[in-house]
């Protein structure tokens, strides 16, 4: 199979394509014939060795992407909830293989698109990270209804599916920053009521505080977020994209306000709760079917994840991009 991969950490370049024999599933596995690869920043991290020392994440030599559309190329044994043929589309797997043209998969990690009429680009594009939404605002924020709800970054590719889903779940009021006036437009369509800039969002909100902040963004607006944020309130955290370290919080900052901060990291999660991520997409799958949840999506053929990565990390992708194989 044709398949990207990475030798040694470093810049765009790094990433090799070359032919690699094809995988074969294991008992609970599936492979995919792939026809889509989702790019995201984490991707980066990953060729970049910017998560190296952490425990759990995959090494080099090793092909990137977390997700993947495609169809079900052969059941494993004690597969029985697909069939060869079936269009589909994987969660946030760890084990990565996604820029690949054959992709092995935990089948519970597989969510099935027959019916559906999504586009495959859509589909990875959106619905594992608006799995990831639903999962962090239940089990981890733990969104009421009535709450307001803050998305930092919200025109990337993860935190733009958190608005319809907390919408979903009852949110009064939700309301976006983006790093520049520039940026403003690429979240027009989020459903939101208002979008701030990074810089302005604390004087823009003018004393109204939120319940849940949706932080993937870190660096100064984690720190400022601080002061918008509602006694009992929660800062959700899922990334850390701003190109600057955090400023260390201290348990004084949390408890004299009466609030908390609370991470969350769909990988290292499903790793070893693969069985939670399907019924989480299946709630919010009506969300693409009915076009209320949609991304734009920029697509490079596989033999460009070098450009596609480059993309990412000059801050050029309003929305998501895929590799088409």
């Amino acid at each position: 199979m044709r398949a990207i991969t990475i030798n040694e950490f470093g810049g765009p370049d790094v990433l090799t394509e070359t032919d690699v024999p094809d995988p074969r599933p294991g008992p609970g596995q599936i492979t995919i014939d792939t026809t889509h690869a989702a790019v995201g920043l984490v991707d980066v991290f990953f060729r970049r060795g910017d998560l190296a020392g952490r425990s759990g994440v995959p090494q080099p030599p090793l092909v990137p992407g977390l997700e993947v559309a495609g169809t079900v190329r052969e059941l494993g044994e004690g597969v029985d909830d697909f069939e060869v043929g079936e269009p589909v589309v994987t969660l946030s797997q760890m084990s990565l293989g996604g820029y690949a043209s054959v992709t092995l998969a935990a089948a519970a990690m597989a969510v099935s698109l027959k019916g559906s009429g999504l586009d495959p680009a859509q589909a990875v594009s959106v619905l594992p990270n608006a799995a990831t939404a639903y999962i962090a605002l239940t089990r981890v924020a733990h969104l009421q209804k009535g709450e307001s709800v803050l998305v930092h970054g919200v025109a990337g590719g993860l935190a733009a599916t958190f608005p319809a889903v907390a919408r979903l779940l009852g949110a009064s009021r939700v309301t976006g920053t983006v790093s520049s006036e520039a940026r403003i437009k690429d979240a027009g369509h989020l459903g939101l009521d208002e979008v701030f800039t990074s810089e302005r969002f604390v004087e823009d909100l003018d004393g109204r505080q939120v319940d849940v902040v949706v932080d993937p963004v870190g660096g100064e607006v984690r720190n400022a977020t601080l002061d918008v944020v509602a006694p009992l309130g929660r800062i959700l955290l899922v990334g850390h994209a701003a190109r600057t370290p955090d400023v260390p919080v201290t348990g004084d900052d949390l408890w004299l306000r009466s609030i908390g901060m609370l991470g969350f990291s769909i990988g290292s999660y499903l790793l070893p709760n693969p069985a939670a991520g399907r019924p989480a997409a299946e709630k919010v799958l009506h969300l693409l079917t009915s076009g209320e949840l949609a991304l734009r999506v920029d697509e490079l053929p596989l033999a460009e994840a070098a450009e596609a990565h480059r993309r990412l990390e000059a801050r050029q992708v309003p929305g998501r991009i895929v590799l088409t194989i």
